[in-house]
């Protein structure tokens, strides 16, 4: 049975936002999370193109995955996420010239964006169609609110203003190093230290800090024979070479 199968479509979908949030849990898709949110206009437009591409290459992998030989899936992945990267940007160029030209390069390095490629491996590859749009919807979700996270102060802090209307008060001296590529990082590492400080407030009162499990559709079982270091064998002696 599917892992997705065991949940409803509820958890399918909620799980991406929060969960396994992909830029602030995973770390995943960094590179566009960083580079294109010095302003909110330019995380809503990488937000809708990555939505997009991920939510159109998931239904395609999931429809055909039982066609795709094991030994070419990757590629095969990959020229599908491609497909729909060319679409997107051919399209935003003729509708939105100016955020295609702001977003640059990175509309392009979609194909390449470990968060799209991960989930087809992970999960639409070996769930049906519904649920596999439901975890790209909820995936895509995750990343709108991280990338509105950043841009949003980034844009405050870097510039006074959020969409370009004017919010800080005139007086307001603009931190240019948040509109600049620190400015990301510096943004994400505070993000992820308040995140870091708020569960571990959450889990203060447990016994034991169950450790993170890993994200959906990755395999962590131990490999059969394996045995622990030190562990006994069944006439009594010790693995290391001892005798108990």
């Amino acid at each position: 049975m599917s892992p997705a199968t065991e949940k409803t479509p509820s958890a399918v979908f909620l799980r991406g936002i929060w969960e396994e949030n992909p830029v602030l849990i995973q770390l995943l898709g960094l590179c566009p999370a960083l580079a294109v949110t010095n302003t909110v206009e330019n995380a809503i437009a990488m937000s809708v193109a990555t939505t997009f591409v991920l939510v159109g290459s998931s239904s395609i992998v999931s429809l055909i995955k039982r066609w795709v030989p094991a030994q070419v899936r990757i590629s095969t992945y990959i020229m599908i996420i491609a497909t729909f990267v060319t679409i997107v940007d051919l399209s935003m160029g003729a509708v939105a010239p100016g955020a295609s030209r702001a977003l640059g390069a990175f509309v392009p390095l979609i194909v390449v964006n470990c968060m799209i490629l991960g989930r087809q491996e992970a999960f639409a590859s070996k769930n049906p169609l519904g649920f596999s749009v439901l975890d790209a919807l909820g995936v895509s979700a995750g990343f709108w609110i991280a990338l509105l996270i950043l841009g949003g102060v980034r844009e405050l802090l870097g510039a006074g203003t959020l969409l370009g209307v004017q919010v800080m008060p005139v007086a307001w001296e603009p931190w240019v190093i948040m509109i600049l590529p620190p400015g990301g990082f510096l943004t994400l590492g505070v993000v992820l230290l308040l995140m870091g400080w708020w569960t571990e407030r959450g889990e203060e009162t447990e016994e034991a800090v169950q450790p993170r499990r890993w994200p959906q559709g990755v395999r962590t079982e131990q490999p059969a024979g394996r045995v622990r270091a030190g562990s006994g064998g069944s006439d009594g002696t010790d693995r290391t070479g001892g005798r108990h």
